[in-house]
Formats: C-alpha cells, structure tokens, sequence
C-alpha cells in the first residue's frame, strides 16, 4: 500500500480509528485504514483527497488538521515582501468587530493593498451570464469551491467539458488587480477554505495568488502576537458578489440579472454535492434536460461557514444574519449601479455589462484538467468481489448486504472494493470480526473445557500431593524427634563409652597390680619350696638321729626304754614333718600351676582390656561423628520439612 500523506488535509496524533471520517469521505480511496504502534489510525491519501472538510465534521476526536500559508506569509511580510490582501467576503461575517481592527494591524506589518473578493465575485457573474448567453452553454456546473473541481477532475472526468470556463471570485480578483490595476505585488488570500490552497496551486491558475491564509490560523497567529491596528476595510466597491458566501448566493445574482424564468439547480453539502454530480454525469450522458447552470457548493452553509473557520463559528447563524446585511446593503445602490433594487433584470444586466465593458472575458477563461488516470479506483471483478466477500465471512446474500456501515461504507459491496483497492482491511469488518470471535469463543470455550478438565487432574494430584506432603511432613516430625533422640542417646553413649574407658583404665591398672601380686605370690612360694626342702632335710636328719637313738636305747635296754620312746616320738615327728613338706610340695606345685594360669590369664586379660579400650576409644571417636553428623541431618530434615511446607502453601 502506498499512501501520499504530503496533504492539505492529514491525520494527527488524536486519531482512534474510529471509521467517522471513512463514513463521512466522498471518497472511497482517500483514507486508509492502517495500524501503527498497535493502535488502528485511519489517515489520509493526499493525492486522492480532494480536501472538503467532511472528516472535520464527522470526527469528535478532533483528528484531523490542515496545512496552509500562514506562517509563511507573516515570514514573509517580516522580510519586507511586498504583498497585497484578497479578502473573503465571509472574512466581515465571521469577524464583525474584529474585523477593521485586525485589517489594520495587517497593514501596520507591511500588507500593502487590501481588496475583496466580493469584487471578484461581481466580475464571476458577468463572466458566468456573458460566456453561457453567448455561447448556449446550458447546464454549467458554477466552478467557485475548488473541493467540486476537484473531484470533477479526479473521479467524474466526464464532466469537466461541463465546468463553466470562468474562473473562481478569488482567481478573477486576482487577474484583475495583475492585469488591469497593474498591481506587482504578491496576493494572499485571506480564506475560509482548505482546498483555495489546491487552487491557487493549480498550473491552470498560473501562480496569481501566492498564500492560502485561512480565518482559523489566522486568527490563531493574530490574536497569539496581538496584531491589531486603525480600523481599515477593503478597497474597492462591490455589489451581490458579498452574497456569493452564501448557499445559493450564486443563483440570487442569476436571478438578480437574468430573473426567475431560468432554472438554476442549487447543490450544496459534502455528501450530497457528490451524490448529485454522479447522477449527473448520467444526466449528462442520457441528454437528458438540463438547467441553466448548477450553482455548486461543497459546504452545506456556504463558504461563510468554510472549512477553515474557527471551531466555534460554526454553531449559530450569525454570519448568515451579517451577510444577510450586506446583501440588502448592496440592493439599496442608487438606480445607475447594477444591483439597484429598482431595476428589472435585464436593466441590471445592461448596467452590469457597461459596468465591465473594458474588461476581456478571454482573461478570466478558465482551463481545467482531467487526473482521473492519476487515480486509479480499481473495480473488482464479480469472481475477485466474490472471493473478498468469502474471505469475510460473507457466503449468503443475506451477508453481503448486511450494510451497517460500522466499518465506515454505507455497504458491505463498498467495504469490498475498498479492501479490493487495499485501503481497508477485512478486519474491520464488523461481521467478520463478530465471525472471528464466535469462532475464537467456541475454540476458547473448548480450550477452557480442557483446560477445566486439566485442572481438575492437576487439584486430584495436587491433593495427592499435598496429602504426600503432609505425610512426609509428619515423617519428618518423627525423623526430628528420632534424630533427637539418636543424638540425645548418642551423646549419653560418648558419656558412657568414657565412663567405661576410664574404668577399663582402672581395670587395667588392677589386672596390673595383680600380676604384681602374683608375681610376689610365686617369689614366696619359690620360697616356701626352699623352707619344705630344708624341713625334709631336718626330718631326714631327725630320723637318723630317731634312729641312733633307738639304737642306742636298745643298747641300754631298760634304761634306755624311756629313751626309746622318745626317740620314736621323734621319729613320728619327723615323719610328720616329712609328710608335711611333701604335701606342703604337693599343694605348692599346684598353687605355682594355678599361679601360672592366672598370670597366664592376668596377661590375656590385659590384652583384651586393652583391646575393649581401643575399641571404647575408637566408639568415643565416632560417637562424637555420629554426634556431628547427627546434627547435620537435623538441620537438613528441618530445612526440608520447611520446604514442604512451602510446596503446600
């Protein structure tokens, strides 16, 4: 899509899209439908825009604005350019009482000449009634708004042979102040109208008119720089050409000069102009009859009520009751001015003919020029209307005419030529998108039905999950409270692993001083052997001396009886020792063998003492691990249950 936005007329930033202006255009091409920064935005085709203001009406957003020459033209007025005023008629209507004084301080800048179109309007009439009675020219289209010549020239091309040949009130003011006041310097307009800037920049008006000041920027500019000065009016007398503003003011100074026996059809308004030159053109086309000429206007009100007054003029009639003024003012003329009120018809035709005799009507011969191959509104074929309709939605017949204008056309055939001529989108097609969104319901519903569906098997599992939660938790509780006790019981287990050892110790050190006693054992009873040898021995010898003595005593025989006796005794007592001694040995030997044993096992007791120490030292030492690591997974279950308890939450 390629869209000239170099406009008079452009979309600015308050623009919502809302399909007003589309609705309110004449022409189909002229706005685009596009989206920028996400936001959809209808703006303005510069080339196909033929500038009547109709989207100002429409739009409540206040989204559109014009260009215009004011700023340059008080630029240049500031250099010293010399420039003279053309002055809209409806300039004193708008502005009553501003009017002088704002004229004023245009002069006190530096403008140079001021004259009103009204003057211009006058030389209009006497061209129109001169070139159509000279030449049978009947049903002329009157070529004062230039929104008409436009669209004329841009999209009903076939009618431009039927545009009179005179130029505009502000065009022939112009070449008369160029050609027969001899005037040098630059012409502004000042203007109720947009489109007078396509005018003047027409080729066919030869650069006569310089600026475009519009009443809104003007006064904008006036009253932001308090320009006022004396009170000034124009300069020259003018007549009915003040009335032209006027809807039908035209057709007055028809009738004014040629009476009422003339037809003259009377078009006014953005929509219904436009409507009225395309049933036209089959008038045309059928030589059907037509009027005497077609007094055209693209504002419903008249140019008083242009499309670049300000805002607020627009909303009462005062400007109607002040043109109203001037109009009765101009009938009022003495019998010898043309627009006396006295005279017949043909009299003021007379008057207004010498009135301009010295002028050339050949200098006021307007030219026109056919753009309608620069603007090419393309027609879909029956098939490509068809798929466009199918591509919206549209199967039925029912659907094709379901004209609800939301979109902007007044028919959904409209709205598919525009999307055919790519200025507009099936997107915004109301039905479509309604389509779209049942279809985007049912598929949302479906997808909630699943969804719902999914939703509910993730709460069963979450259930789940929370009862597994909750179940770990309380595993974890128990964990804590097992863990507690593990290291409670492992620390009383360090306690008495201590304990123990410390009493192994004294064991140890007791086995020891048993071994000591043992050992002293076996050292006396060694020595114990020694004293039973000793004891053997004395018995030995105490029976060897029992037996001399029994020897003896049987030598001395009955003195010696006593003697044996004693000697006998003797004898049982060192038997008795002897037998002693042996049994002493006996039980000696066998205390030295169960000595032996016990050190034997006092050693091996020692040994494994020391072997429980060393396993009581080694159970310390990893108690105190277990105690350690113990504490670590308390603190790791405790953590954990903590994030279970999140996950539950």
């Amino acid at each position: 899509m390629s869209v000239e936005t170099d406009a008079l007329v452009y979309t600015n930033e308050n623009c919502i899209g809302c399909n007003k202006c589309i609705s309110a255009c004449p022409v189909l091409t002229a706005n685009y439908a596009v989206e920028e920064n996400g936001s959809n935005k209808i703006v303005v085709d510069g080339k196909a825009c033929i500038s009547c203001g109709a989207c100002f009406d429409a739009c409540e957003h206040e989204a559109r604005s014009f260009r215009d020459d004011t700023e340059r033209f008080f630029e240049d007025l500031k250099r010293g350019e010399k420039i003279s005023l053309l002055l809209a008629p409806a300039f004193l209507a708008n502005y009553p009482k501003e009017y002088a004084s704002v004229l004023g301080g245009l002069k006190n800048l530096g403008a140079n000449h001021i004259i009103s179109v009204s003057f211009g309007a006058d030389i209009t009439t006497w061209g129109y009634i001169k070139y159509i009675t000279e030449h049978n020219f009947t049903g002329g289209i009157s070529q004062p708004c230039p929104a008409v010549v436009g669209y004329i020239e841009k999209y009903v091309p076939e009618l431009i042979p039927k545009l009179v040949p005179i130029h505009s009130p502000l065009m022939c003011a112009a070449i008369y102040v160029k050609k027969y006041m001899k005037l040098p310097d630059k012409l502004a307009f000042i203007s109720p109208c947009i489109a007078k800037k396509s005018e003047i920049e027409d080729p066919n008006t030869y650069g006569y008119v310089s600026y475009n000041v519009t009443f809104e920027h003007l006064m904008e500019y006036v009253r932001k720089h308090n320009i006022k000065g004396p009170d000034v009016s124009d300069e020259i007398e003018y007549g009915l050409g003040s009335i032209y503003p006027m809807p039908g003011g035209l057709k007055e100074n028809v009738y004014w000069f040629c009476g009422e026996e003339v037809f003259v059809r009377q078009v006014e308004g953005e929509k219904h102009m436009y409507e009225f030159l395309e049933d036209y053109r089959e008038r045309v086309r059928k030589g059907k009859p037509l009027p005497f000429m077609v007094d055209a206007l693209n504002c419903a009100n008249g140019c008083v009520y242009g499309t670049a007054i300000e805002t607020g003029k627009a909303g009462n009639d005062d400007n109607l009751y002040a043109l109203w003024e001037i109009r009765e003012k101009s009938k009022r003329s003495g019998v010898n001015h043309p627009f006396a009120k006295g005279l017949s018809p043909k009299q003021r035709l007379r008057k207004l003919n010498s009135q301009f005799s010295k002028l050339d009507i050949h200098d006021f011969i307007r030219k026109y020029t056919d753009h309608s191959k620069e603007i090419i509104i393309k027609k879909p074929s029956e098939t490509e209307l068809e798929e466009i309709f199918r591509s919206m939605e549209k199967g039925t017949v029912q659907e094709k005419k379901i004209n609800c204008s939301a979109c902007g056309y007044e028919t959904c055939a409209k709205m598919a030529k525009a999307i055919y001529n790519g200025c507009n989108t099936k997107t915004n097609c109301l039905h479509y998108m309604k389509n779209t969104i049942e279809i985007e319901k049912e598929t949302a519903e479906a997808l909630s039905k699943e969804m719902q569906e999914k939703n509910e098997i993730i709460e069963r599992k979450n259930r789940q999950i929370s009862d597994l939660v909750e179940e770990v938790s309380q595993d974890f509780e128990l964990l804590d409270k097992s863990i507690h006790e593990m290291a409670l019981g492992n620390s009383n287990n360090a306690e008495e692993s201590t304990g123990i050892n410390m009493l192994m110790m004294e064991v140890v050190e007791f086995s020891e001083q048993l071994k000591g006693s043992l050992e002293i054992i076996e050292t006396l009873t060694n020595s114990l052997q020694s004293n039973n040898e000793e004891i053997t021995n004395v018995a030995d010898e105490t029976n060897l001396l029992s037996l001399n003595a029994s020897i003896e005593a049987a030598r001395a025989g009955s003195a010696g009886r006593g003697f044996a006796i004693i000697a006998e005794n003797i004898k049982k007592l060192a038997d008795s020792s002897k037998d002693t001694a042996a049994d002493s040995e006996a039980n000696q030997a066998k205390i030295g063998e169960a000595v032996e044993t016990l050190m034997a096992k006092a050693d091996q007791l020692i040994q494994i003492i020391d072997g429980v120490n060393q396993r009581v030292m080694s159970l310390a030492a990893a108690t105190e691990e277990i105690a350690a690591a113990t504490t670590e997974v308390g603190e790791v279950s405790t953590k954990l249950k903590g994030k279970m308890e999140e996950l539950v939450q």
